[in-house]
């Protein structure tokens, strides 16, 4: 299983239009980030975790011709603004067009049908984006393929639900700001664990990095990393050191692999 992080940006990325601070005028690359995407590759398939506006940077940077599946978590823009990109992928084998297989709730997928009504209309023009919606539910487990997918249920605020997913032993949870104890079970005996942290400051409706590592604390998995990150968080640089052992910052284009 790999899982290569495409994005890890909060929703105006980093750095920010206009900012002058240490993190948006960092030459590290590692402080550059997109909005928050993924890719995992898994069982012979490449699932997305996320489509937002800067989805065709993310998949020309990272080489990605062929996609089985992609995964929302939630409605907001910075996760299903570059939907439209997807059309490239249904005309890669043309003529044979291969339609996307798109997975959310049914509240995302509402959404998603309203911003791009013209994807799904009946009488549709030439070249919009082939996508074939499948609603999921929070409470039930749900197959790609030969890839076995849970679905964790939590909160980014009193108005939004947000999805999580686990693939095996490996977690994503992003723009959380609560979760049930009931939800925390099915992420028992996890190895490895992503998690949103916004920035050090408390936020409604985000994680910050003290509720993002006690989260980790409760779970226990061999390795958590962190996303979503604002220019709040400070410079990779900097930040890295002061978090817990077996916490990291991830960053665009990471990559981490485990045995699954």
């Amino acid at each position: 299983m790999k899982l290569t992080f495409l994005g890890t940006g909060t929703s105006q990325g980093v750095p920010v239009i206009g900012c002058q601070c240490a993190v948006c005028q960092s030459d590290d690359p590692r402080d550059r980030r997109l909005r928050t995407s993924a890719m995992l590759e898994w069982r012979g398939i490449r699932l997305i975790i996320d489509a937002g506006p800067d989805l065709r940077y993310q998949l020309l940077r990272a080489d990605v011709r062929r996609v089985d599946g992609i995964l929302l978590t939630h409605e907001h823009k910075d996760h299903i603004g570059g939907l439209d990109d997807v059309r490239a992928l249904n005309f890669v084998d043309y003529p044979t067009i291969r339609p996307i297989d798109l997975y959310a709730t049914a509240r995302t997928l509402q959404t998603v049908k309203k911003d791009f009504d013209y994807a799904f209309v009946a009488d549709k023009y030439r070249g919009v984006p082939e996508i074939r919606l499948h609603t999921i539910s929070q409470s039930e487990p749900f197959r790609i393929g030969p890839a076995f997918v849970i679905p964790i249920a939590g909160h980014h605020s009193d108005r939004f639900e947000v999805t999580g997913f686990r693939f095996g032993k490996l977690a994503y949870l992003t723009d959380f700001k609560t979760i049930e104890e009931e939800e925390l079970r099915k992420l028992k005996g996890i190895e490895v664990l992503v998690v949103n942290a916004l920035r050090f400051a408390q936020h409604d409706s985000h994680f910050n990095v003290e509720e993002a590592v006690s989260l980790i604390e409760k779970i226990a998995p061999k390795r958590a990393y962190l996303t979503h990150m604002s220019h709040e968080m400070g410079c990779y640089a900097e930040t890295g050191p002061q978090l817990p052992q077996g916490v990291e910052l991830a960053y665009d284009m990471l990559e981490i692999e485990l045995n699954d």
